[in-house]
C-alpha cells in the first residue's frame, strides 16, 4: 500500500503546531493475528507527544513505515478532537451565561407573580384568628 500524501500530513501537523522534535517514537512487537511475523518484528509504533503526554499506538499495517504514518495521522485526529472539544466547551459556557442573563418572557413573569400572590394569600390566612 503506497504512502498517502505526506505533504498533506505535514501541513496538518504544522497547522496543529505539532513538531517532529516534540514526538518520541518507539517500536515494539505487535500482538494479535499475524502469527510468527508479528511475534518476530517490531512494527508497532508507539508515538508520544512529550509536551502534552498524548500517546498513540498503531499496529494497523504490517509495515513499520506505514504504521509511523498512520500513528501521526491518529495523533493529528486526537489533537483536532481535543481542540474542538475545548472550543465547544467555551462556546457552551458563553451560551449558558447568555441564557441565564436574558430577561424572562412576559407571560412567565405574570405566572410567577400570580403564584406569588396566591401563595402570599395562603400564608396570610395562617395567622391568628382575632375574636371580637
Amino acid at each position: 500500500m503506497p504512502l498517502p500524501d505526506d505533504d498533506a500530513l505535514t501541513k496538518r501537523m504544522k497547522k496543529l503546531r505539532l513538531r517532529e522534535e516534540d514526538l518520541q517514537e518507539d517500536f515494539i512487537r505487535g500482538s494479535g493475528p499475524g502469527g510468527q511475523k508479528v511475534n518476530k518484528t517490531s512494527s508497532t509504533v508507539v508515538l508520544r507527544h512529550i509536551p502534552s503526554g498524548v500517546e498513540i499506538r498503531c499496529q494497523r499495517e504490517r509495515s513499520q513505515v506505514m504504521n509511523r504514518h498512520w500513528a501521526r495521522v491518529e495523533l493529528c485526529d486526537r489533537f483536532e478532537t481535543i481542540l474542538n472539544d475545548s472550543k465547544l466547551a467555551v462556546q457552551n459556557e458563553r451560551e449558558k451565561v447568555r441564557r441565564q442573563n436574558r430577561p424572562r418572557p412576559r407571560g412567565l413573569k405574570q405566572r410567577i407573580l400570580k403564584e406569588k400572590k396566591s401563595r402570599g394569600q395562603v400564608k396570610k390566612n395562617r395567622g391568628r384568628i382575632i375574636e371580637d
